[in-house]
């Protein structure tokens, strides 16, 4: 009983996770629409009745904006700007700096940080889990999520040299994650390709510790 409601919470929290974001993306949208609705009546009104002039051109004007604000922030410039509002606003919203890194690793962006995929060593075991940050003192912080859910889970702060980070994309740790370990020989290849590096004093599984044999 208690396996099926943990089963339950990680996948409504999973969900919301990722609905919230679009339902709030698509209320700003509306909300930008409404804004500047009255700038595109005048030309609204040379078009035909029966075609929804006023929402196209809003919607239209809205998205021509968003596109040009984003061309604007891939220049020197404008990412200049960015972080300083991103610092005196946004980073001040609980969550915001870690949703922005999530999001940026899902379209493919791997210039931030955060959320990197890895190999994390929790006891005995080898897990897939992600960096959400580096520590002084050597240490991370590591977000372990949970199966089939991967948007739900748990947060370890673990030693560096506990956490592997993988060379493979974001979108293909998740998908292990997602189809319950389904391809994770896949992250312990790029794993084992970036040296082979050890859990405790064994290797990973299919490699037995072997004592090196001493001449003489």
């Amino acid at each position: 009983m208690k396996k099926s409601l943990v089963f339950l919470v990680n996948a409504l929290v999973g969900g919301l996770l990722i609905v919230v974001p679009i339902y709030l993306a698509v209320l700003l949208l509306l909300k930008g629409m409404k804004t500047v609705v009255g700038l595109v009546r005048p030309m609204a009104l040379l078009l035909p009745d029966w075609f929804p002039a006023e929402k196209a051109l809003s919607l239209l004007l809205v998205l021509m904006v968003c596109f040009v604000i984003g061309l604007a922030v891939r220049t020197r410039a404008g990412q200049a700007v960015r972080e300083r509002v991103e610092r005196a606003f946004f980073d001040r919203i609980p969550g915001y700096a870690l949703i922005r890194s999530l999001t940026q690793r899902v379209a493919g962006d791997d210039r931030e940080n955060a959320w990197k995929p890895a190999l994390a060593e929790i006891e005995e075991a080898l897990v897939p889990a992600f960096i959400i940050e580096e520590l002084e003192g050597g240490r991370c912080t590591v977000f372990v999520p949970s199966i089939p859910t991967p948007l739900a889970g748990a947060v370890y702060i673990l030693d560096s040299k506990r956490v592997h980070p993988l060379d493979v994309r974001f979108t293909e740790a998740l998908k292990v994650v997602s189809r319950w370990g389904s391809g994770a020989k896949g992250l312990v290849a790029a794993m084992e390709k970036g040296g082979s590096p050890k859990v405790g004093s064994k290797r990973l599984a299919g490699d037995e510790a072997e004592p090196q044999a001493k001449n003489g």
